[in-house]
């Protein structure tokens, strides 16, 4: 095996049992068409300012309205919303048909029944391999306390376990 693809494989796999949350991020492009796709690349960055950041690959056929736009929405999934997570993830569907979502004040598409949204400006972006990063400064942020954020591990998505929550 060529020892790239071997690296590339165990990266996988090592990253691939890291747990994460799940986010789904949205824009709109010069149209003012909603666009968005399932994130699992989302960290914070800074208190102050407030910054977080993401990254897209550059094969996705909306990076340049993510990159270009000058503002997106970070939505941090709730644990039921499994379904929702696939069809933003999914290719050649209208992911925004299979979900109820408006336009905020922020003119970005935010989506109903999410644990968190933080709308962002945004504050940098950088060039990194097959991918960009993207820097968000959160201009406004909704958090439901009554629902539990969403969890990614080994490929399974779910709503974190109550036992961590004792």
């Amino acid at each position: 095996m060529n020892a790239t693809i071997e690296k590339q494989d165990l990266f996988k796999e090592a990253l691939g049992n890291y747990p994460t949350g799940v986010t789904i991020v949205t824009t709109t492009d010069e149209n003012n068409i909603p666009l968005g796709l399932t994130v699992n690349s989302f960290a914070s960055v800074s208190l102050d300012p407030l910054l977080v950041l993401w990254s897209i690959d550059h094969k996705v056929s909306s990076r340049e309205a993510f990159e270009n736009g000058g503002k997106f929405a970070i939505h941090i999934l709730a644990g039921n919303q499994s379904e929702l997570c696939k069809t933003f993830a999914s290719k050649d569907v209208d992911r925004f048909a299979s979900c109820n979502w408006a336009l905020s004040p922020l003119e970005l598409p935010v989506i109903e029944g999410a644990f968190a949204v933080l709308e962002c400006e945004t504050y940098k972006t950088i060039e990194a391999g097959d991918h960009t990063i993207l820097i968000g400064a959160v201009q406004n942020i909704q958090v439901d306390k009554e629902l539990n954020p969403m969890l990614y591990h080994r490929r399974h998505f779910g709503e974190i376990p109550a036992e961590f929550y004792s």
